[in-house]
């Protein structure tokens, strides 16, 4: 039955977690295109034999007719269902590229396709572009933080020379405490390597 295939990758999404991504079916999505591609065949082919035989193709009303309709509508819910998977995926990622940052953690990165791993750099760009064109950053908190310094745990070594907003250099080897800027530890709290330490 036409479109099964389509609809099956909007109901693998549709199950998984809120906010989770699945791993990019590649198979199934492929599988869809040429389905695509075999109903847009069809659809000319009925055209033509249409046309060779002088029918208007809008007003007439034949098996040729109604088969091309088939072919269309087909196409058109395909071509929905395969966007309506690309458009969720890809608010996921803009979502994560707001909590985490550009650098996605392994077992989001292995759910990716290639292409919506180059969405990810070029929407992380265009951002970065942004900001620095106002001049001001839109990833931070919008609750102003009691205090700006927080104490921060390293979990996992991250590296050394690392060149703080206030140009100081760090080095944050595993189990070290800080005493450091809001800021400039935030995305390592996002990303798992540092947590915050309370009282």
């Amino acid at each position: 039955m036409y479109g099964r295939k389509a609809c099956q990758l909007v109901r693998e999404f549709s199950t998984g977690e809120k906010g989770q991504l699945t791993p990019f079916n590649s198979d199934l999505f492929d599988q869809v295109i040429a389905e695509c591609s075999q109903h847009y065949l069809e659809l000319q082919a009925l055209i033509r034999k249409m046309q060779e035989k002088e029918l208007d193709v809008q007003t007439t009303k034949n098996e040729d007719h109604y088969g091309s309709l088939i072919h269309h509508l087909s196409l058109v819910r395909n071509k929905r269902c395969l966007m309506s998977y690309l458009y969720n995926r890809a608010e996921i990622m803009r979502n994560l590229i707001w909590k985490v940052g550009p650098v996605l953690p392994q077992e989001i990165q292995e759910k990716l396709s290639h292409y919506e791993e180059e969405y990810v750099k070029k929407h992380y760009a265009s951002l970065k572009s942004y900001e620095s064109n106002i001049d001001l950053e839109l990833a931070v908190d919008m609750i102003p933080p009691k205090d700006p310094y927080i104490k921060v745990r390293v979990l996992d070594d991250i590296g050394e020379g690392i060149v703080l907003s206030d140009d100081k250099i760090a080095n944050f080897t595993r189990h070290s405490m800080h005493f450091l800027k809001r800021t400039d530890v935030e995305q390592f709290i996002s990303r798992g390597l540092m947590e915050e330490l309370t009282g």
